[in-house]
């Protein structure tokens, strides 16, 4: 029911008012989306380099309806993959399929790619090139979406990869076909609700599949992206490399922006590669309560992951405390004013 409800409300424009409008929630927002502008993004992109962690930016959106807004999108992919350079960051793109038009044609969603890509090829040579990521979505698109790089590679773009979710059961295959393709993966728990007959309903064993798919990543990936906040997972990774001699610089640990900064940190520290996934843009209501809703756990998460860093802060920062209750209040507050 709260999973629907929170759905609901990611639509809903009189939520969107309510939670836009009370500083406090957006306050708590700009936690974990850098700002609603472009150059909001790129400040926040030069502070994490200046911290030792690399980024990638993501202008929000997702399910366009038109293909203006589908141009629009690319538009503004090319814009960061210039500004990157521009700017001499440490960062590359994240954007999803959707976003430029795989629900509207794939022929044209793949033109808009490939006008992309081909300017990340303009700007770099070889290694230089500025690297795109397909964000994945649900499974309803994991297939058009693993297909569609392998169709790229195949043309000659070697500067894309995508995102693997362990709880499908499916993704020990995909696994399989990106590690043939040569293709960079990042490998990720999954958030979508997804039935039972594609995805493992039980967290133990979505756990069990992202180790065993991690390991092999990690062995044999093109410069595989292990994006978890599980401290289990985290240090079953670090313990595999260590055992196996595999170099830290050979892999990433990926990280959401505004979450377990403590641990990006700490990662760093101890000479591990750190990317942080940075989302901007004025659609960052939906952002929020969408992730939220893909898996209502999250509230908690989020919030213990503030109260965590509060705690290792020494309490310095009160704002952190306060924060660590605020969605799950927010969320409480709109919930009942749904039933109501």
């Amino acid at each position: 029911m709260l999973k629907t409800s929170l759905l609901r409300l990611s639509e809903s424009n009189t939520a969107k008012k309510v939670i836009t409008r009370a500083p406090i929630s957006r306050s708590f927002a700009q936690r974990f989306v850098a700002g609603d502008t472009l150059d909001d993004a790129l400040r926040a992109a030069r502070e994490l380099n200046d911290q030792g962690l690399t980024v990638s930016l993501d202008f929000l959106g997702e399910s366009v309806k038109s293909r203006e807004e589908a141009t629009e999108a690319a538009d503004m992919a090319v814009q960061i993959i210039e500004s990157i350079v521009r700017d001499g960051l440490d960062a590359n793109l994240s954007i999803k399929p959707t976003q430029l038009g795989l629900d509207i044609d794939e022929a044209f969603c793949r033109e808009n790619i490939e006008r992309v890509l081909g300017r990340a090829r303009e700007l770099g040579d070889g290694q230089g090139e500025i690297f795109v990521r397909l964000d994945m979505e649900s499974s309803a698109y994991t297939e058009r979406t693993v297909a569609l790089v392998e169709a790229l590679w195949a043309d000659g773009y070697q500067n894309v990869g995508t995102v693997l979710q362990s709880m499908l059961r499916r993704a020990d295959d995909d696994v399989e076909r990106m590690l043939a393709l040569g293709a960079r993966v990042r490998l990720v728990k999954g958030a979508y609700q997804e039935p039972e007959s594609v995805a493992y309903p039980d967290k133990a064993d979505t756990d069990r599949a992202y180790v065993d798919q991690m390991k092999r990543l990690l062995e044999n990936g093109n410069y595989p992206a292990i994006a978890t906040h599980d401290e289990a997972i985290i240090d079953a990774a670090r313990r595999f490399v260590w055992e196996r001699g595999i170099a830290k610089e050979s892999f990433e640990f990926q990280m959401l922006y505004g979450v377990r900064r403590d641990l990006q940190t700490r990662l760093r520290e101890e000479g591990y590669n750190v990317r942080v996934y940075v989302p901007f843009g004025d659609s960052w209501y939906p952002y929020l309560m969408r992730r939220l809703a893909e898996r209502p756990a999250n509230i908690v998460f989020m919030a213990g992951s503030i109260a965590r860093e509060a705690k290792a802060d020494g309490l310095k920062k009160p704002a952190m405390v306060v924060g660590a209750g605020v969605v799950a209040g927010i969320v409480a507050t709109l919930f009942l004013r749904r039933r109501k």
